[in-house]
């Protein structure tokens, strides 16, 4: 959740309760090609969010040409038919803006930051790398380096950077969550520009995308922009979704050997996909287990016992399955056996034992602090509304879903700790330094 520091300095001057009853107007409709458009109008800051959320991401791939939606979030960036090479992010910058572009296993998302006045610009903009896209061999072979360097950056030269690679590899063997969105450099390398043109033609299409704006504008005014630059871009062919059932049918233990100097283990247990009602009870446990200093986790193996340098535990919920994952660093000379047994029995205690009132408040108003703070902003509304619609198929959620957290019972986490947090279906990765890897081992 992306948070304002200035909003969260106004919030924790109000009551929660008061904060909370503030609603969020919006419009939505969709174009004749299947556009959905989501309008937000806030006339208290001089700003717009343009966003265009595209619902394929890494799990729209197929298996020896992984990386593709990634490297488009970099190839859309080099400019079209009507904008030079370069000059994108140039345009923006120039009349006072912002942009960037991120893409997941389920989407990729692009957005401009830009004064009130500027919305046109980020309208034609967006239409442009819809439409009109420039997709040549100068561009795939710049951006195929770019995404290298990004790769030996984060991944390769990141202490612990593959740790989602090596983890979804094993708990996904049949979805196309097995590989993660920075994908394959061999793949991208093999493929040909062609390949990247079907690729660009098939998911980059009106009826597979979702305009998002929120911020100071003219409604009336808008919607006619929204008509002029994207009413006449052709729909493409029915995006489907891939939904391959793919369940943990055997726990998995391994060792990863890494360039750090530091062992870890990480645990990641197969959980349902974020719209599954068990998510939000998932979420909630997250916070008992290593939200805060008071977390359970974090009191217990930072603090009391000191086998941890540092501990987490997140739900990495997507679209159709996720991964509750759980981590610790270790301390000295505790083992990455002794981190985990540890793990193992703060989780056996929530699977036994329910949480108490005053704690589960305490997860309770994080969880509502959060989520207000996560709409603290016109590029934070923008983009929560366009998930809500992709996702969940409500983009009213924006202003009811901390129902759902509400409705959760300390019962519910008990329940989900039972169900998910078992070892015959979890992934175990013990990373472990290069140099002195056998010394380290149990």
């Amino acid at each position: 959740m992306k948070k304002s520091l200035l909003f969260g300095a106004l919030l924790a001057a109000l009551p929660l309760a008061q904060a909370q009853k503030t609603q969020i107007a919006f419009e939505e409709y969709d174009l004749p090609n299947g556009m959905h458009v989501i309008l937000h109008q806030d006339p208290t800051t001089p700003i717009v969010a343009v966003s265009v959320l595209y619902h394929v991401g890494s799990k729209n791939e197929v298996s020896g040409r992984t990386g593709f939606a990634h490297f488009f979030e970099h190839l859309l960036f080099e400019g079209t038919e009507n904008i030079e090479r370069g000059e994108y992010m140039k345009l923006i910058q120039a009349n006072g803006g912002a942009l960037n572009a991120n893409t997941s296993q389920d989407r990729t998302y692009y957005y401009e930051i830009l004064p009130s006045n500027q919305l046109e610009l980020g309208l034609w903009m967006e239409a442009e790398r819809m439409l009109h896209a420039k997709i040549d061999l100068d561009g795939v072979e710049t951006q195929r380096q770019v995404v290298k360097e990004e790769k030996r950056l984060r991944v390769d030269n990141q202490p612990y950077g593959s740790f989602t690679t090596e983890m979804f590899k094993r708990a996904f063997t049949k979805h196309p969550y097995n590989w993660v969105p920075i994908g394959s450099m061999e793949d991208l390398n093999a493929a040909q520009l062609i390949e990247f043109i079907d690729f660009y033609k098939r998911f980059y299409v009106p009826n597979n995308a979702t305009l998002s704006i929120a911020g100071d504008f003219d409604p009336a005014q808008a919607k006619a922009w929204i008509a002029k630059y994207f009413t006449d871009i052709p729909s493409g062919p029915r995006v489907v979704q891939p939904n391959v059932q793919d369940p943990l049918v055997v726990a998995v233990v391994d060792t990863v050997y890494d360039n750090i100097q530091i062992p870890a283990v990480f645990a990641g247990y197969r959980m349902p996909g974020e719209t599954h009602p068990d998510a939000y009870a998932m979420q909630m446990l997250t916070s008992v287990l290593s939200s805060g200093k008071s977390s359970r986790l974090t009191k217990r193996m930072v603090d009391e016992d000191r086998s941890a340098l540092q501990v987490q535990a997140f739900p990495f919920a997507l679209e159709q399955n996720g991964v509750f994952i759980a981590l610790a660093l270790a301390n000295g000379d505790n083992t990455t056996g002794s981190l985990l047994t540890t793990i193992e029995e703060e989780i056996a205690k929530l699977q036994k034992d329910l949480i108490g009132e005053t704690e589960f408040a305490k997860v309770l108003n994080k969880i509502e602090a959060d989520f207000v703070t996560s709409n603290g902003s016109v590029a934070g509304i923008a983009e929560s509304l366009a998930n809500y619609h992709v996702y969940f198929g409500d983009a009213n959620l924006i202003n009811t879903e901390i129902e759902r957290y509400r409705k959760v019972t300390p019962e519910d986490i008990r329940r989900v700790a039972q169900t998910y947090l078992v070892s015959s279906n979890r992934v175990v990765l013990h990373y472990l330094p290069k140099p002195t890897a056998q010394s380290v081992v149990e």
